[in-house]
Parts: structure tokens; C-alpha cells; sequence
């Protein structure tokens, strides 16, 4: 059962890994950067940004009620996507990750709160 922390300090990391659609190569570069957003009925929550590592990997913590709040149309599980940008152009946008339970694809790790590992995505990023 989740424990989050009702403080706005992060209690959520979300780890992915970006794979270049054939190339096979994991996606690297200082000219990206990954985008987290909630796919909302009004407007999407962003969450927050990573760079990609050497590997392709991006790590994004945020507090838990970045996307759980009091409005009228908020959810209880989230619906995750990314957007990966090329010197701040966006270039490429996953699919939307709908109604995800956390408490199913969660690992705690002590010291760093929830750490929830998206998998890999394959992507096609046009130069």
C-alpha cells in the first residue's frame, strides 16, 4: 500500500529508457531532453524533465499530488506520456500510458521513495 507523503517535496521517481527506432542504439545527446506530462481532460499536468543518460535512461522525480489534486476532474491513477525534445522542439511523443496503478509497478528504494520504472520505448526521432 502506497504511503506518500502529503508535502510537495518529490516522493515519485520515474525511470524509462529511450531506444532509437533502427538504429538499436540507445538515444543520447546533449540536444535532448525528456518530458513527463499527465494526460488530463483540461489541460496535461508536466510532471518534469530529465536528460537522457549514456544508456538512454531519464529519471524524473516529482511530488505524488503533482497529478492527484482536489479538481473536479482529477484521477486517482495517472495517465503518463513523454516528450522528447531536440533543443527545445519537441520531435517525438509516446503513447499515452493510460490509467497506470502505481502500487502494481512501484519498487521503494529506501532513500528515495517510490521509483516507478516505465520500461523501454522505441522511438523515431527525424534529424
Amino acid at each position: 500500500m502506497n504511503h506518500f507523503s502529503l508535502s510537495k517535496e518529490p516522493d515519485l521517481i520515474v525511470t524509462a529508457r529511450f531506444i532509437e527506432k533502427g538504429e538499436d542504439q540507445p538515444l543520447t545527446g546533449d540536444d535532448y531532453t525528456v518530458r513527463l506530462y499527465d494526460r488530463d481532460i483540461a489541460d496535461d499536468d508536466f510532471l518534469g524533465e530529465s536528460r537522457l543518460d549514456a544508456g538512454g535512461h531519464i529519471r524524473i522525480a516529482f511530488a505524488h499530488d503533482a497529478f492527484v489534486n482536489e479538481d473536479a476532474f482529477s484521477e486517482a491513477t495517472p495517465d503518463f506520456f513523454f516528450i522528447i525534445m531536440k533543443n527545445g522542439t519537441p520531435v517525438y511523443t509516446t503513447q499515452v500510458l493510460e490509467d497506470l496503478s502505481i502500487e502494481d509497478i512501484e519498487q521503494f528504494k529506501m532513500g528515495e521513495g517510490e521509483v516507478v520504472d516505465l520500461g523501454s520505448f522505441l522511438v523515431d526521432v527525424e534529424d
